[in-house]
């Protein structure tokens, strides 16, 4: 079991607990928090006490009404109502700044430890999942913390001033009323275990309908090129269906609570309206403290029902909590050595594997011991069949992921060892097809250099010979590539990842084949610009078209995960019966198809 997974088993109190470490600005200054909280929650027993004071002694006073005591007991209770709700607009204030606060640096947290996660877990978790954890599930502590821990503030507060009122007014009726509602707080547990469990469920089902939705809106594309729309809206119905039934079977838990705090209200206002009548008929109750206490058992009653709503909020949050923590506890096992690390000199990089091989978890090994040696400044072209381990010494190498044994090394120093940042600015993939972002070219060109200007953009393009193609964009490096780059062409997307790399200056440059997924038209341009690019610097090249073998310094051949031969083009081609000669046969044959 996953540690994202085994996050969603903490319990609720450890849950909480644990989501207040993440977020401590939510307790910040919570005394104060609560000493306005108990000033807003006397301010709900003001008016009925202020009623029973007038009946009793106004109204009803023995030498017939008195007007004076009851124009000063309105004005003494308006007073205390306006104390009362300004502690409440303080109280709400508070609570609301240090809940955005505290969840604004959950989110981020969340956030940031999404980018550190391992490749593979990302790979293996559901992106919109892990979009879920960050957004919809922050948003649902957000709404109890903000409303629900609002009115459970208030409600727990005025439900015990209430209780106290009562016991002075009348021990009995405070007896009736608290005997009608044990029976609902005995069942409390049972309804919060199975809350618990019924909204774990429902969140795991938002993360899953986000993903079932975001997929086909990403890939709309390819749905509609296949026809499989009918196909795709199955699946989609599929994951609403199975949203919907766990959010009745929540809701209906909820429903069962609240139709329980309904009953034990009505039988606790039925019971006092009995006992009070039977109590003031002996002369042992008051008429002004029976109506009083009508109104307290109100405002007893009130936070009962609405204790349901709170309930389902507070479950929803802690469901939403152990999926946020989860994440959060997931090991980012890249470890940066941060300012203790090693710092690379700038230049041309030599390369090391070192017996290295590697496996994905529950996998068969992908490499085996595999050792090489690559000499700074050398242009190195790594071929071999699909699945043969070539685009994980990619990764391997640009440090996505760390060997299962032996070691990478960088101009001789364990890439473990080297800072995140040093190795960053040293070493720069430029993948397949590059993900450009809804922004301009030159934003989307400044992923190489943070703070470039427009015209160190145009410089790079210039030194990359790519001039002429910015002049003629529409709007020249301020033009929009549109989402995920689609205003642009695959081999326009190309030329933007290769300007980033040229703005990032790298020492090491490994590339994903940045011609296979070209249109003719641009592969000339591209091959001349990636000339230019891999000029004085060590570059590896995970080659899919043997064209770009052609022209390496050297070719490492790579079959099963290990390498089978090494050399010159033109010396491995003439190998007959060898892993590459069958290769390059193979290939020249599609070419001339």
């Amino acid at each position: 079991m996953s540690t994202v997974e085994t996050g969603e088993q903490l319990g609720g109190i450890e849950t909480i607990r644990r989501g207040l470490r993440h977020s401590p600005e939510l307790v910040e200054g919570a005394g104060r928090t609560l000493a306005l909280a108990v000033v807003a929650s006397l301010g709900q027993v003001i008016v009925p006490i202020a009623v029973q004071q007038t009946l009793d002694h106004g109204l009803n006073h023995a030498g017939g009404p008195d007007v004076s005591f009851t124009v000063w007991t309105g004005v003494g209770a308006a007073v205390a109502l306006a104390i009362a709700s300004w502690a409440s607009y303080l109280m709400t204030a508070r609570l609301f700044t240090a809940a955005e606060r505290g969840l604004a640096t959950l989110r981020t947290k969340a956030f940031r430890h999404v980018h550190d996660l391992p490749m593979l877990t990302q790979n293996t978790e559901r992106r919109g999942a892990l979009v879920s954890r960050v957004t919809s599930d922050v948003d649902q502590i957000s709404q109890f913390v903000v409303y629900g821990g609002l009115l459970l503030v208030v409600s727990v507060g005025q439900m015990l001033i209430a209780s106290v009122v009562m016991v002075i007014y009348s021990w009995q009726l405070a007896l009736v009323v608290w005997a009608c509602f044990v029976p609902l707080f005995a069942s409390l547990r049972f309804f919060q275990r199975r809350l618990s469990q019924a909204y774990t469920v429902v969140r795991r089902q938002v993360g899953a309908l986000l993903s079932a939705i975001a997929e086909p809106v990403v890939g709309a594309a390819v749905v509609k090129a296949y026809a499989v729309e009918a196909r795709t809206q199955e699946r989609i119905d599929e994951a609403v269906e199975e949203n919907m039934t766990a959010q009745i079977r929540a809701q209906s838990l909820v429903a069962g609570f609240f139709s329980l705090g309904g009953l034990a209200g009505g039988l606790a206002l039925a019971g006092v309206v009995v006992l009070g009548v039977e109590l003031g008929i002996h002369g042992n109750l008051s008429s002004g403290k029976i109506l009083a206490f009508a109104f307290l058992v109100s405002l007893f009653v009130g936070p009962v029902q609405t204790g349901s709503q709170i309930l389902t909020d507070a479950q929803n949050a802690v469901a939403s909590w152990r999926r946020v923590i989860g994440i959060l506890d997931t090991p980012a096992d890249l470890v940066d050595p941060g300012a203790d690390g090693a710092r690379l000199p700038r230049g041309p990089l030599s390369v090391t594997f070192d017996e290295v091989s590697f496996a994905y978890p529950g996998g068969a090994p992908v490499l085996h011991d595999l050792t090489l040696r690559i000499e700074p400044g050398r242009r190195v072209a790594v071929v071999g069949e699909t699945g043969s381990g070539k685009s994980t010494i990619a990764k391997l190498l640009t440090r996505l992921m760390d060997p299962t044994s032996g070691v990478v090394r960088l101009d001789d120093v364990d890439v473990r060892r080297i800072a995140g940042s040093s190795l960053r600015s040293s070493v720069v993939l430029v993948p397949q097809e590059g993900f450009l972002f809804d922004d301009t070219l030159a934003a989307n060109a400044r992923y190489g250099r943070i703070g470039a200007t427009d015209e160190e953009i145009l410089a790079a393009a210039g030194s990359l010979g790519l001039g002429d193609w910015l002049a003629g964009l529409p709007h020249g490096v301020l033009t929009r590539v549109g989402q995920r780059g689609e205003a642009l062409s695959a081999g326009e997307r190309q030329l933007v990842a290769l300007l980033r790399a040229q703005l990032a200056d790298p020492d090491l440059l490994v590339l994903d084949e940045a011609t296979s997924a070209v249109d003719p038209a641009l592969e000339m341009r591209i091959s001349r610009a990636l000339e230019r690019l891999m000029s004085g610097r060590t570059s590896v090249t995970i080659a899919h078209r043997l064209s770009t073998a052609e022209s390496a310094d050297e070719v490492v051949v790579v079959d099963r995960g290990r390498i089978v031969q090494r050399g010159p083009h033109r010396d491995l081609v003439r190998q007959e019966g060898s892993v590459y000669a069958g290769l390059y046969a193979s290939w020249v044959a599609q070419q001339r198809a």
